[in-house]
């Protein structure tokens, strides 16, 4: 008989499974799509794009890992900032992250269909919003069979995807090279000819676009009560796997821009969602471009399974505070939150009838960039005795994020703004409720 006490979670995972917990979650829709989404946006340039992201993601990685170590709790920032900063700023971030990572994973879900269609040779334009539910709806029923077997099927994923992209890279890189004088030229061009914006604005919503490429690692503290030794665990699985996501989107992004160009990658992300297999297909042929699709394929599962798994710990988070409905505080003799689990569905497959990837994947960006600059936040809050790091990085990290969040399109942080007000108010009625039971 469990001795784990009710509503607490079991520490199952070590640091092989945290690490692909958080590279299951980063390789997928942030190298399969947002590159091309990036590549409209900044052209050549994306490169630099991925360069600036890369440091962000550095400072607000060293940020969630003392925090992580310091508080191992499910509920990653959400936990961070109702200890450390205030309730209001705590219940902010938890809310960010839901809004944030649903967008991500109906991304997700759209690149998926978007790859499978473009290998099945079947129109996207009709299929691809049916086809994108139906993959969140699977994927839900998975996450509620529980962690272990989620787990499982994540190391999988992973290891198909790391083919996939090798693959690409190694059979790519010879053309991007050779190409390399003429195709960067010149570096700071858009990929979308329409857009007349300065170079450095444009670098920079690209970069916040691509922010939100490496964000997978913050699966990892999401999961602060599954991981064994949290302490030593977490800060390594966060660090290792941001390392090894920066080693892989600057290969991907130089030979797809190098060998099939900026403008081509922004049109095969508006027109398929399916930027690399078109990429492959130009370059390589449709043998390549099939393993390409294969590896995509599985990378955006793989992203939808641990998005899904992330957000409903989160929610059970804030079910246990009452700042969402408490039945989603439930956790079933499984182990599972299965309320949680049920409504973080429900959600992301809602979204996903939007159907656009470059505005479901700039709603996500803004809701992210909020969440880190309250996790910096919290991090320059920290006892001395638990600061991993020199309390500059957090500073940096929550300069950039908030600078960062205004890059993207006006209606997008207009809108983003109204939603945390919102969930503001959402959070005041479920605490009123409570306070009349």
């Amino acid at each position: 008989m469990s001795s784990t006490p009710p509503n607490e979670l079991h520490r199952v995972v070590g640091l092989p499974g945290a690490v692909l917990v958080g590279l299951g979650s980063i390789l997928g829709t942030g190298v399969f799509v947002s590159l091309g989404v990036a590549a409209g946006i900044a052209g050549n340039a994306l490169l630099l794009a991925v360069v600036i992201s890369a440091f962000v993601a550095a400072c607000n990685a060293m940020s969630s890992a003392q925090l992580s170590a310091a508080h191992p709790v499910s509920g990653g920032t959400y936990e961070f900032g109702y200890r450390l900063l205030t309730p209001a700023l705590g219940f902010t971030a938890g809310w960010m992250f839901l809004v944030a990572k649903s967008f991500s994973a109906a991304t997700a879900a759209l690149g998926f269909s978007g790859y499978l269609l473009r290998a099945l040779a079947i129109d996207p334009a009709q299929w691809r919003v049916p086809v994108a539910i139906g993959a969140v709806a699977l994927f839900t029923l998975l996450v509620l069979s529980g962690v272990r077997r989620s787990t499982l099927a994540n190391t999988v994923i992973v290891s198909l995807t790391i083919v996939a992209l090798g693959v690409f890279v190694l059979t790519g890189f010879r053309d991007a090279a050779g190409r390399a004088n003429v195709a960067f030229t010149p570096f700071f061009a858009p990929g979308d000819a329409s857009d007349t914006r300065p170079a450095f604005a444009r670098v920079l919503e690209a970069s916040a676009l691509m922010f939100v490429a490496y964000a997978g690692y913050a699966r990892i503290t999401t999961m602060g009560e599954e991981i064994r030794d949290p302490r030593r665990v977490i800060p390594l699985a966060i660090l290792g796997t941001l390392v090894i996501a920066l080693a892989i989107y600057s290969l991907v992004a130089f030979v797809a821009l190098g060998a099939f160009g900026a403008t081509n990658l922004f049109e095969a992300t508006r027109d398929a969602a399916a930027p690399l297999e078109a990429s492959a297909r130009h370059t390589d042929g449709p043998i390549i471009a099939r393993v390409v699709a294969i590896g995509a394929i599985t990378a955006m599962l793989g992203v939808l399974l641990n998005l899904i798994l992330g957000l409903s710990r989160v929610a059970l988070a804030m079910g246990r505070r009452s700042d969402l409905p408490p039945a989603l505080a439930r956790v079933s003799v499984g182990g599972s939150p299965t309320i949680a689990v049920a409504f973080v569905g429900l959600g992301v497959g809602a979204l996903a009838l939007l159907g656009d990837v470059r505005l479901t994947w700039s709603f996500s960006a803004f809701a992210v960039l909020v969440y880190y600059a309250i996790t910096n936040l919290a991090a320059i809050r920290l006892a001395r005795e638990d600061r991993m790091y020199p309390a500059w990085i957090a500073w940096a990290g929550l300069a950039a994020c908030v600078s960062l969040a205004f890059f993207v399109e006006v209606r997008v942080w207009a809108i983003g703004l109204g939603i945390i007000a919102g969930g503001l108010a959402i959070r005041a009625i479920c605490r009123a409720t409570l306070a009349r039971a």
